[in-house]
């Protein structure tokens, strides 16, 4: 069965309990560490999902404040439902197998 896996970029929350409420906080902080980006590109990465991020930036934000890699990045993995497929062989998400339709019995009394 596939398995389908997204993340939450957690970045803004953890900046936010550290009080530091933009990114140009941040990127004196990340220079401290090595880390020169351009004021557009810690802004993309405070305000943005990153779909790519070096390790060496995740490990300057978890130095930076005080956290692994678990606490930055949270992994969500749900099993994925194989759709069902046509008569060509392509998947149709819209359909429904008869057997999932079937109505109940009709129960018949008298009233006395």
């Amino acid at each position: 069965m596939k398995r389908g896996v997204d993340y939450q970029w957690r970045l803004g929350e953890l900046m936010a309990r550290r009080g530091l409420h933009n990114s140009t906080d941040l990127a004196p902080l990340l220079r401290e560490r090595g880390i020169d980006l351009s004021p557009s590109q810690v802004y993309r990465v405070v305000t943005q999902r990153p779909e790519r991020v070096s390790l060496k930036l995740v490990a300057a934000l978890c130095d930076i404040f005080d956290c692994g890699p678990a606490d930055l990045i949270t992994v969500t993995a749900t099993d994925s439902r194989r759709g069902r497929r046509t008569s060509d062989g392509t998947t149709a998400a819209n359909v429904v197998a008869m057997n999932e339709l079937r109505p109940l019995r009709a129960r018949i009394t008298r009233d006395e």
